[in-house]
C-alpha cells in the first residue's frame, strides 16, 4: 500500500505525528498561551493557528495530487530543535525553547508528509512561528530610538530640549517615554498583518519581502512621529490636551491612519494569481491522481516513529537531569553580618531596590566605607522556575513600584578590585533622592560576569554537567552628585575588602 493521502491508519498517523510535538512539549506550549492571555502585545497570537489552517484548507485540493514521501533529512533539523529547546531550558531562556518548539512543527510535517506537501503549505507552516511571544528584548531599543527622534524632531522645530535617559523638559513641561510608547505593540502587529498581506497579495519572493521590511520600518518611524505630534498637542495647547487617555486616542488613531496608508500603497503593485487562492469546487480525491508514486506505509510508519524518537529524547533527559538538582539555602545570606568594613552598618541612604522576580534568599545591607556609604544588594535563585528567574528580561534595576527613576547610562565596565579583575556592568540611576551608581554582576557555579549571555552560558554548563541551576546576582551601590569617581572610588574599596568573603558565603550557601 503506497502513501498517496492514505485513509484510514495512514491518516490516523499524520494526525497523531501533528500532535505529537504539543504533546511532548505541552509545557512550553502552555507558556506561550499563558502570555497571549496575560499580555494584549501578544493576544495575536489566538489568531496565527486559525489563520494557518485556513490557509493550509484553502490548498486541500492540490495537496491531494501531493504523494507523501518522508523526507529523512529533516529528522535532522528536529533533533537539532530538542537540542535547542534542552539547552534553552537548562538555561531558563523561555524565548528560545519557544522558537524551538514552533520550528518542531513544520519540521514533523516535512519529514513525515515529505517536501512535496511541505514547499506547498510552507507559508502557513512558517507563519506558526508569528504565535511565538517576541519583543520584550526590543521594548529598551524601541524606547531609546523613540527618545531620539522626539527630541530630534523638537530640536528641529525651535523648541529647546533638555534630554536625560529617556526622559526630556521642555518649556511646557517634562516627559518620559515608557515602556508603552516603545511601540512594540504597533510594530508586532504591523509585522503580523504586512506578512499575510505580502503572501496573499504577491507571488513574486522580492515583493513579498520588500513589503515586509516596510511593515518593520513603517511602524518604527510612525511611532516617533506619533511621540512628537502628542508633545506637540501638549506643548500648543499648554498642557490641556494629549495628556490623559486621549493620549492613546491619538495614537491608535494616527498608527491606524499610517497602517491604512501602507496597506493601500501595498495595493498599487498587487501580483495577480496565476491560480486562484480557493478552488471552485474540490473534486473528490478518488478522481485526482497523485503527483508521483508514494512512499510504502511501512515507510510512514517508520518517519513517525522515527520523529517521536526525536522529539521524546530530549524531554526525557531534562527529566533525568532534574532528578537530583540542589537547591540554594535560604537562610545561608545572612552570614554577610561578617564583612570586615570601615565603619558600622549605616542608616539606609536610599529606598532604591531593583524590579527582579522573587528570590529564594535576598539580602540589602548598608555599609560605612570612609567617608562614602555604601549599599549591597544580593539575590540569590536556585530551582528557577516562573518569575523567580536569574537572569529574566523581566528583571530590571528601575523600580517598577516606585516611580520617578530613570537609567541614563549602563555599560559594561572592567575593574580592578583587590586583586581580582571584575567585569560588571555599572548603571547610573537618577531618582527622587539623587543619583546611584550601581555595579551589578552574576555569579554562578563559582564564576562571576556581567553578562547576560555570559550568565546564560554558564547556567546551562552548570546545568549540563551538574544538575544545578543556583546561582546570584550581586548589586553595590553608592550615591554622587555630579561625579561618579567618589562612588566607584567607594565600591571599589568596599569590594575589595569584602568580595572574598561574599564569595565564600555564596559558596558554602549551595548545597552539597
Amino acid at each position: 500500500m503506497n502513501a498517496a493521502w492514505p485513509r484510514q491508519s495512514g491518516a490516523l498517523l499524520i494526525m497523531a505525528a501533528l500532535l505529537m510535538p504539543c504533546i511532548v512539549y505541552f509545557g512550553t506550549a502552555r507558556s506561550i498561551v499563558a502570555i497571549w492571555q496575560r499580555s494584549e502585545t501578544y493576544a495575536h497570537g489566538f489568531l496565527i493557528a486559525p489563520i494557518s489552517v485556513w490557509l493550509i484548507w484553502q490548498q486541500r485540493a492540490r495537496l491531494r495530487e501531493r504523494a507523501i514521501v518522508p523526507y529523512w533529512p529533516a529528522l535532522a533539523g528536529l533533533a537539532a530543535c530538542g537540542a535547542l529547546w534542552l539547552l534553552a531550558t537548562c538555561g531558563e531562556v523561555q524565548i528560545a525553547s519557544q522558537y524551538a518548539f514552533a520550528a518542531m512543527l513544520p519540521l514533523t510535517v516535512l519529514a513525515i508528509l515529505g517536501k512535496r506537501v511541505g514547499r506547498l503549505i510552507a507559508f502557513p507552516l512558517a507563519f506558526l512561528l508569528l504565535a511565538v511571544p517576541f519583543g520584550d528584548s526590543l521594548i529598551d531599543p524601541l524606547v531609546d530610538l523613540t527618545a531620539h527622534l522626539t527630541v530630534d524632531a523638537l530640536r528641529a522645530t525651535g523648541i529647546p530640549v533638555l534630554r536625560e535617559g529617556s526622559s526630556f523638559s521642555i518649556p511646557s513641561g517634562n516627559w518620559s517615554v515608557v515602556e508603552a510608547c516603545s511601540g512594540l505593540r504597533y510594530l508586532i502587529a504591523s509585522f503580523t498583518l504586512g506578512c499575510l498581506y505580502a503572501h496573499l497579495s504577491y507571488t513574486t519572493r522580492w515583493r513579498q519581502l520588500l513589503f515586509a521590511g516596510l511593515a518593520i520600518m513603517v511602524p518604527v518611524a510612525a511611532n516617533g512621529g506619533r511621540a512628537y505630534l502628542i508633545v506637540m498637542i501638549a506643548h500648543l495647547s499648554d498642557m490641556t490636551l494629549a495628556v490623559g487617555v486621549d493620549h492613546l486616542i491619538y495614537g491608535w488613531l494616527f498608527f491606524g491612519l499610517v497602517m491604512l496608508l501602507l496597506f493601500w500603497c501595498g495595493t498599487l503593485w498587487r501580483e495577480p494569481r496565476t491560480e486562484p487562492l480557493v478552488p471552485a469546487a474540490a473534486p473528490p480525491a478518488s478522481v485526482l491522481p497523485a503527483t508521483g508514486e508514494g512512499a510504502p506505509l511501512r515507510h510512514l510508519a517508520a518517519a513517525v516513529l522515527a520523529s517521536a524518537a526525536c522529539l521524546c529524547l530530549w524531554p526525557a533527559y531534562a527529566w533525568l537531569m532534574g532528578r537530583d538538582g540542589a537547591a540554594l539555602a535560604p537562610s545561608s545570606p545572612h552570614s554577610l553580618d561578617g564583612f570586615r568594613t570601615a565603619a558600622p552598618s549605616t542608616a539606609p541612604f536610599t529606598d532604591w531596590k531593583a524590579d527582579y522576580g522573587p528570590a529564594r534568599a535576598e539580602l540589602h545591607r548598608f555599609y560605612g566605607a570612609g567617608h562614602q556609604a555604601v549599599g549591597l544588594t544580593v539575590l540569590a535563585y536556585a530551582r528557577q522556575s516562573g518569575g523567580g528567574k536569574l537572569i529574566s528580561s523581566g528583571n530590571r534595576l528601575l523600580p517598577a513600584k516606585q516611580p520617578g527613576w530613570h537609567q541614563p547610562a549602563s555599560a559594561m565596565r572592567d575593574e580592578n578590585v583587590g586583586e581580582d579583575k571584575l567585569r560588571l556592568r555599572e548603571s547610573q540611576l537618577s531618582g527622587p533622592r539623587g543619583r546611584l551608581l550601581v555595579w551589578s554582576w552574576y555569579w554562578i557555579d563559582g564564576r562571576r560576569t556581567g553578562s547576560d549571555y555570559v550568565g546564560k552560558w554558564l547556567q546551562i554548563k552548570e546545568q549540563l554537567l551538574s544538575g544545578r541551576d543556583d546561582g546570584a546576582v550581586v548589586m553595590a551601590f553608592s550615591a554622587y552628585d555630579d561625579n561618579p569617581d567618589a562612588a566607584r572610588a567607594a565600591l571599589r574599596d568596599f569590594l575589595g575588602a569584602n568580595l572574598p568573603s561574599l564569595e565564600t558565603m555564596l559558596m558554602h550557601s549551595r548545597r552539597p
